[in-house]
């Protein structure tokens, strides 16, 4: 089975390159159309129904978020391309939704393509759209919400609920501030990347922490941070300064 590939690109030689990379490397995928603009992607969706949308973040009419704005319940899986680190990338990656940057990698693009057919293989359920436009459209002052994948299905949490996150193997345990614990089975690194610039920091090896749920810094055995759930977590010797500062200006 062929799942239907809808490209939306307002660059020719771009929508064509990407076309031709999809049909020689992607066999999972047919490339059943093309759209230029905002308009022409809409009513190819609303026609065609496909599976998954090739979405180019800025055109000259508009932007693929005004495409998702305007299907009422998207079932298709989306994968964004950009030809620059688009001021939109951490909503993105906080909703769990692959993107890629042009010159597109050929790598890239099939990694992509794998995990969007197993998301429609395995019928997950297509709220990361939604997540999306929430973060992108959350008021000032607001925080993002992050999509977090568990062996029951995908949980919302918003950055303020999260006190801490803890290396467990290849995977991160979220220690909340409302409910319970979540586990997922990603490592800490990749969060370390997304959360970077959101008030968190990594303190050591295994914990990254929310700053602003650090009730006190107690200096004796070592060094560590008392967290608004009563954790004593560790600082590593290499952050400690850097952490001490940051608490200072609580600039986070």
């Amino acid at each position: 089975m062929k799942y239907k590939a809808l490209i939306v690109e307002d660059e020719a030689l771009s929508r064509d390159f990407l076309k031709n990379l999809a049909e020689e490397f992607c066999p999972q995928i047919e490339v059943a159309g093309t759209a230029a603009n905002v308009e022409d992607a809409v009513s190819f969706i609303n026609q065609h129904q496909p599976d998954i949308v090739f979405m180019d973040i800025e055109m000259q009419s508009g932007t693929g978020f005004d495409v998702l704005l305007r299907i009422k319940q998207p079932s298709f899986r989306v994968i964004f391309t950009t030809a620059y680190d688009h001021y939109a990338i951490k909503a993105i990656r906080f909703s769990a939704i692959d993107y890629l940057l042009k010159p597109i990698n050929l790598e890239e693009l099939q990694l992509a393509v794998e995990r969007a057919v197993e998301s429609l293989r395995q019928k997950d359920e297509n709220n990361k759209i939604s997540l999306l436009i929430r973060n992108l459209s959350r008021p000032t002052g607001e925080d993002f919400s992050i999509s977090l994948a568990t062996s029951d299905g995908i949980e919302f949490v918003q950055l303020s609920n999260i006190i801490r996150l803890e290396a467990n193997g290849p995977y991160t345990v979220f220690f909340m501030k409302d409910g319970p614990k979540i586990m997922v089975s990603k490592n800490l690194k990749e969060y370390e990347l997304m959360l970077n610039g959101h008030g968190f920091f990594r303190v050591h090896n295994s914990h990254i922490i929310n700053l602003k749920k650090v009730k006190k810094m107690v200096k004796t055995d070592g060094g560590y941070a008392v967290m608004e759930d009563e954790s004593l977590i560790a600082i590593s010797p290499k952050k400690k300064e850097e952490f001490l500062q940051l608490i200072a200006q609580r600039l986070v």
